[in-house]
């Protein structure tokens, strides 16, 4: 007699547009009010009852860790969009200004995840794997085209990045990334 394990059933689609729903309000509410955000008013802007948002996740740290995968994954699947959607260069580019949002969340929902958990390394090591890999991928890309120097580092576009926002100081500071984006790529071109 053999035993098989049961399959993991698929989310309906209602509880699938539940759990979207609640991950994008919680997303609203933790970048404007930090980690004291009130669960009862994410689940009234999302439309659902508090049983349905505990439901879904248990507690505030389960809430805060699936917005930051969220947005980890979003950006992750933005990489292949915009790879089969764009030329190299533009899609590389596209994606890096992706990216700085993605650092404006996360200097919102790293500190409330900090606070809360004390420090979430291995969800933080599991995210920067995905997006090292994301940049990997489209850096390749524009390298192939001709586009991009075949020295360039992928992680150096992020580092001057993410160094631009930890530098800031003011919420001006996603305007210059945006500039350095381009600065980047002009910089990372071929020499002729």
């Amino acid at each position: 007699m053999t035993h098989s394990t049961p399959k993991e059933r698929k989310p309906r689609a209602d509880a699938q547009r539940n759990r979207e729903r609640i991950l994008d309000e919680a997303k609203k509410a933790f970048t404007e009010a930090g980690a004291d955000i009130s669960l009862e008013d994410v689940a009234r802007q999302a439309g659902v009852g508090t049983g349905t948002l505990y439901r879904h996740f248990p507690t505030r740290e389960a809430l805060l860790q699936s917005v930051y995968r969220a947005e980890v994954t979003k950006l992750a699947e933005e990489e292949r969009r915009l790879a089969a959607s764009l030329p190299p260069a533009e899609a590389l580019r596209a994606w890096m200004l992706l990216f700085i949002d993605y650092i404006a969340a996360k200097k919102i929902i790293a500190p409330a995840l900090n606070a809360i958990v004390g420090g979430s390394t291995e969800l933080f090591q599991a995210s920067g794997a995905q997006i090292k890999q994301a940049i990997a991928a489209l850096v390749a890309r524009a390298v192939e085209s001709g586009d991009i120097r075949a020295d360039l580092d992928p992680l150096d576009l992020l580092r001057a990045l993410v160094g631009v926002s930890n530098v800031a100081s003011g919420p001006e500071w996603q305007q210059s990334a945006r500039r350095l984006v381009d600065i980047l790529l002009t910089g990372s071109r071929p020499a002729e």
